[in-house]
């Protein structure tokens, strides 16, 4: 294994660890979130799916697309750049503005 290879397997668990707590509604991190707003603790797990999963996808997509292509740094930053027009142009085609 290199170690461009390596550190982009530990960067893709990390991310995953975090997404799945993220999405999880018997996190704690979740649990205090809703009691900390004051809301239903199931209605913050659903308003909180669409926004985890679209960037968990968009993510799991550059990852997947890196160590493919071999994991260089350069491809990294590409990937990175791409990722966050990605989800720019989401947000823009999908947001919504807020009274």
């Amino acid at each position: 294994l290199s170690l461009e290879i390596l550190l982009n397997v530990i960067a893709v668990t990390l991310a995953a660890s975090v997404l799945g707590d993220h999405c999880s509604p018997i996190s704690d991190t979740t649990i205090l979130s809703s009691l900390a707003s004051d809301c239903n603790h199931i209605d913050h797990v659903r308003t909180q799916l669409p926004y985890a999963l679209t960037v968990g996808s968009v993510s799991l997509t550059a990852a997947g697309l890196s160590t493919y292509l071999g994991g260089g740094w350069a491809i990294c930053n590409i990937l990175l750049l791409g990722s966050l027009a990605v989800l720019f142009l989401i947000v823009w085609r999908f947001g919504k503005k807020v009274d």
